[in-house]
């Protein structure tokens, strides 16, 4: 079975007689889900998380969602690894929704975002992998009648030093009937031949995606099945006040038109007709209650608080006093746009409602509060409902959504014209660019003073929009009524200042926003590294130098800072004529990241020429996976701060398509070189992290180079394809 074989699909195997399906579990315990999840807090039963077949082929159902981030690979790693399967005998698939068999273990839910991915499964799925190991030992053992400590397992393999030996699909049924361990035996790391190995393990899903077999939403197509598209309020917060559907409905094609709480719903026999209808509905808007302010006008407004005291959020020392003592006094600030997620594929979803049960099938990033809201618009109990989770072309944050709002719209737009119809909801990229769930639009007013060479004041005043209020994760977010991922890497600087403060207006925007990749490292980790360049600027330091005489307490941060200064030679590389270095270092989600950006100035915007780049993820599991998310962060990152911006006219988002939401070209893409530090700490993610200290290390190359320290993103404004 290969990972997009849709005439073999996992629920065929699953009601297969033959081999060990070790999924079957899955399907009978859907309706248990709550009463598991009390009393398997953390599952390692290989039941639930691999199917063997009789070809020997092992099966990793994964319970992060794949959309490029490489947890198919990285999930099959670990339980290869303490399998001792062959490499070439792995497969991944997605496993259903089912928060008490598949819960993160960091979010409690099952869902997949922060770069947990791999953080949370290695103890979990080695675990599994060891514990089908001893399961199919037992079966051997006992199919050969000799001790199971006499069995030894090599590449797929198990083996008896009677010269017996046998693969593991022959001994699948046997071992489905052994007791799980509870506590098996997992390798020292010293034994480990897959993981950390560089070249030793292929990415599963790559070839799927490479020669067209791979599946995603938009391939659905089953009988009878409905395209919907769903005309929504230019403005947001905007209401349908009336319609007229009369030209919509001639349109050859189109089935129906229903009004929904997110506007109006064109129901069609495929995406063309469906889209024609929508451009020939006539809308009435109440924009009464919409959001109606232009970039410019938030500009203002965020510029002027950003002037007054915010809520202290952390301050240590005393920054008043400090700065009352004169010296060196710098005072920057630093503009952060909205920004739009811009994934290749944008959202749509499939659902078939019977009037009893739901069946959605989509790349759902989010599947346990996903599964909540179809069940409340549906009016279904949990147990009713199922969703299947498919490959997507990519998030950024954009399907891990604590409003479910694409979930309650496909459920809303299936209830309107009621059971029995299977649909395919789908946004065009114009519907996602312009349906807001942005990063935050966000202000930094930075003030320090430098006194004899030395930083004494550090004080940040944020002014952004919370991502989490009003969600289900306002509690585990919000700290003394503050979101604390708008300020998170900002109150906690990793650089000895004595006297430091940092404060915050959390204000109200009708622009709905959402977390973006790297969520708020994505402008602390520019506010923090830019500002500290400038304070060194002004103290005489060198960037690495400075930086590492403030980190005595941050060894990790200083470990990939020097990793990265040896990499790029930063103390003996003599650089051309025309072009200048920056360095930055950011923490975030666990992972410590510097890179040092080497560029030069053309008639068009700063050009990069080349990113070195260390990073300390702890245990790195597979090399290659690590150093891609680190390339792929490092080019995301630096088409968004060069060129990437969301700007209101009048409340309404502009830029719908790449060509008004410039990305990076491919030839535009700088040489980029990773050193991975080695490190025995436990796994941290790798899918975020690569991405804040580009920017930073972009402006102060720049700075360097004398053309300015951008303080307003993005550095090249109005930039179209």
């Amino acid at each position: 079975m290969t990972v997009h074989d849709t005439k073999l699909s996992r629920r065929t195997l699953l009601k297969g007689g033959a081999g060990l399906v070790l999924g079957a579990y899955v399907a009978r315990a859907d309706k248990l889900f709550a009463q598991a999840a009390a009393k398997n807090p953390v599952n390692i039963a290989p039941n639930t998380f691999l199917i063997i077949k009789p070809d020997n082929t092992v099966t990793v159902l994964c319970k992060a969602i794949e959309f490029g981030q490489g947890p198919f690979t990285g999930m099959a790693t670990l339980v290869a690894e303490e399998l001792d399967a062959d490499w070439s005998q792995m497969r991944a698939d997605h496993a259903p929704s089912n928060p008490a068999l598949y819960k993160n273990l960091v979010f409690g839910m099952q869902g997949t975002g922060g770069s947990t991915a791999i953080a949370n499964s290695y103890i979990q799925m080695r675990q599994v992998g060891a514990a089908a190991r001893q399961m199919l030992v037992a079966a051997a053992a006992e199919a050969w009648q000799v001790p199971a400590g006499e069995i030894t397992v090599e590449n797929g393999v198990i083996k008896h030093a009677s010269g017996k030996e046998g693969r593991f699909g022959e001994f699948a049924d046997k071992a489905m009937q052994m007791p799980v361990p509870s506590d098996p035996k997992l390798k020292d790391p010293s034994a480990f031949k897959l993981i950390g190995k560089e070249g030793v393990v292929k990415r599963l899903d790559s070839a799927d995606k490479t020669n067209g077999k791979a599946f995603y939403t938009l391939d659905i197509n089953e009988p009878d099945m409905l395209t919907v598209v769903v005309a929504r309020s230019p403005k947001f917060g905007g209401k349908v006040a009336s319609f007229d559907a009369t030209a919509a409905k001639t349109i050859a094609g189109v089935v129906d038109v229903k009004q929904v709480p997110t506007g109006v719903a064109v129901y069609a026999k495929g995406f063309w007709p469906a889209k024609m209808g929508r451009e020939a509905l006539k809308i009435s808007w109440d924009d009464s209650k919409a959001e109606k302010r232009g970039s410019a006008e938030l500009l203002q407004q965020f510029r002027g608080l950003s002037k007054t005291p915010g809520k202290l959020v952390k301050a240590e020392g005393d920054f008043a006093a400090s700065m009352a003592k004169g010296g060196r006094v710098v005072e920057v600030e630093y503009v952060f746009p909205y920004l739009a997620h811009a994934a290749m594929e944008p959202l749509n979803a499939y659902l078939k409602w019977d009037g009893e049960t739901v069946h959605a099938r989509y790349g759902c990033q989010f599947p346990t509060p996903d599964h909540m809201a179809l069940s409340k618009v549906l009016g279904l109990p949990i147990e009713k409902v199922k969703i299947d989770v498919l490959l997507a072309g990519g998030s950024f944050g954009r399907r891990a959504q604590q409003s479910t709002h694409v979930a309650t719209e496909l459920a809303e737009v299936a209830k309107a014209i009621g059971p029995g119809k299977p649909i395919k909801l789908v946004w065009t990229r114009e519907d996602d660019m312009r349906g807001g769930y942005y990063r935050p639009y966000s202000i930094h007013r930075m003030r320090g003073a430098v006194r004899d060479g030395k930083i004494e004041a550090w004080s940040d005043t944020i002014v952004s929009q919370s991502i989490m209020k009003g969600s289900f994760m306002e509690s585990f977010t919000f700290k003394d009524g503050l979101d604390s991922t708008s300020y998170e890497g900002s109150n906690e600087i990793p650089y000895d200042v004595e006297n430091f403060k940092c404060d915050m207006h959390q204000i109200d925007v009708g622009v709905p926003v959402l977390w973006w990749r790297s969520v708020g490292h994505t402008h602390t980790g520019y506010a923090v590294e830019a500002f500290v360049d400038e304070l060194l600027e002004a103290a005489g330091k060198d960037p690495i130098e400075g930086r590492l005489a403030l980190l005595s307490k941050k060894p990790r941060h200083a470990g990939v800072l020097k990793a990265v200064a040896e990499l790029a030679d930063w103390k003996n590389y003599k650089t051309p004529d025309g072009r200048a270095r920056g360095v930055a270092v950011v923490e975030s989600f666990n992972t410590f990241v510097a890179q040092v950006v080497e560029l030069s100035m053309t008639d068009d915007g700063p050009k990069v020429h080349k990113v070195w780049c260390a990073v300390d993820c702890g245990v790195a599991v597979n090399p290659d996976i690590i150093r891609a998310q680190m390339e792929g962060g490092i080019g995301f990152g630096l088409g968004h701060i060069l060129y990437a911006e969301q700007t209101l006219d009048g409340g309404a988002p502009v830029a719908g398509n790449f060509d008004t939401y410039r990305s990076l070209r491919i030839n535009e893409m700088p040489k980029v070189e990773v050193v991975i530090v080695k490190s025995t700490e436990k796994p941290t993610g790798v899918g975020e992290p690569g991405v804040p200290p580009l920017g930073p290390a972009v402006a102060n190359a720049m700075a360097k180079l004398g053309v300015g320290r951008p303080r307003q993103l993005p550095i090249v404004p109005g930039a179209s394809a």
